[in-house]
């Protein structure tokens, strides 16, 4: 039995990120799947395709060669990695820009000295953020840049890479604090592919449920350590009650804060919502 009251909290929250490790997915068939489920059972759920910038031409390519384009455009977003300069980015806005089969929803790139060349093309901007100090420097680089009312996320990763510890409880409560305070929108990248946190295939992983009830705590006036207590909880009928307990206006709160994050397999935590009775079932939404 669905407990959905509402559908802001889910509403376009998973990015799909099937190109990027571990997925790796092919572009051709990523763009062809994700086109398949703009109009399948979880197409409410489901944000733009992100995409390397590099492919802008090959992205452009397959855009033009699927029907489905022609007046509902492919929306992407564009990515450039961490450590990445700013001009492969610039010129694949360049590419797109009259480009009338694809919509590019954002830039995402990585926090450096580079990274305000962006402001000027016209597109929602996400920075990637690091560690102390940096983060620190970086959050507040960005807060600068909405005061003056450009429209910048932060977005931050939750999972290990060969060059990029996993973040503990600890280490996310920090970022969720930092941006909460900031009034900066945060997105989260890689490692979040399950409703609630726990220990899989051997590796401890945040959990979804875990981030939205925490980003609610956060926007509530909740400190570090209680956003940490609520990351590492393990119970998942504990956070499915309190998840649906949330009120419209809440769910709309923490959506205007935690707006988004990428994940490489979009179908895992929408069919495990989906079993835990969060969203809609297949049969109900067709």
């Amino acid at each position: 039995m669905s407990r959905t009251p509402f559908a802001p909290l889910f509403d376009r929250l998973v990015d799909d990120a099937a190109v990027f490790p571990p997925g790796q997915a092919p572009l051709e068939a990523a763009v062809r799947d994700h086109l398949d489920r703009r109009t399948g059972p979880y197409a409410a759920h489901i944000g733009p395709l992100l995409v390397p910038a590099t492919s802008a031409a090959e992205l452009a390519e397959l855009a033009a060669a699927d029907e489905r384009t022609e007046g509902a455009p492919l929306e992407v977003g564009l990515v450039v990695r961490p450590g990445s300069p700013v001009q492969p980015l610039l010129e694949a806005l360049e590419t797109l820009r009259d480009d009338t089969r694809v919509l590019v929803t954002a830039g995402e790139l990585g926090w450096s000295d580079e990274w305000r060349q962006l402001l000027a093309a016209e597109v929602p901007v996400v920075v990637e953020v690091g560690l102390r100090e940096d983060q620190e420097r970086a959050l507040d680089d960005l807060a600068a840049a909405v005061d003056d009312d450009h429209d910048v996320t932060a977005k931050f990763r939750t999972g290990a890479t060969p060059t990029w510890h996993w973040p503990d409880e600890r280490v996310l409560a920090g970022f969720l604090d930092a941006v909460v305070l900031r009034a900066l929108p945060f997105k989260l990248t890689g490692g979040l592919h399950h409703a609630v946190r726990g220990s899989y295939d051997g590796e401890p992983m945040h959990g979804l449920l875990n981030v939205l009830l925490a980003t609610h705590e956060a926007v509530h006036g909740a400190e570090a350590n209680d956003l940490a207590g609520e990351l590492a909880r393990e119970d998942a009928e504990v956070l499915v009650t309190a998840v649906s307990g949330l009120g419209t206006l809440d769910a709309e709160r923490v959506r205007e804060s935690f707006t988004a994050y990428g994940c490489c397999g979009v179908l895992d935590p929408l069919t495990e919502l989906e079993a835990l009775g969060l969203i809609p079932t297949k049969e109900r939404q067709q």
